[in-house]
């Protein structure tokens, strides 16, 4: 009996993004990281991981910036009150 063929792993592409940084927070960067015993790279991972990974299909509508941010007037123009039944 033949045996099974393992399949090929998919090769992973990965997409290369630049910052800047001042030589002074360069500096605090690898401070931080040789006191918390990991790599820029791996902390700066951790901090964006809840970014790159769970809007990758789409964002919720509640994330999106709106014309009227403050929300201080009602729909036909009107300020809002700001205890309604006064």
């Amino acid at each position: 009996m033949a045996a099974a063929r393992k399949m090929k792993r998919k090769k992973v592409r990965y997409s290369e993004i630049r910052i800047r940084l001042s030589y002074k927070q360069k500096r605090s960067l690898i401070n931080y990281c040789t006191a918390r015993k990991t790599t820029p790279n791996k902390l700066i991972k951790k901090m964006i991981r809840p970014y790159i990974s769970s809007y990758s299909i789409e964002v919720p509508e509640e994330y999106y910036i709106t014309e009227n941010q403050l929300d201080l007037f009602n729909d036909n123009g009107e300020e809002k009150e700001d205890y309604p039944g006064e």
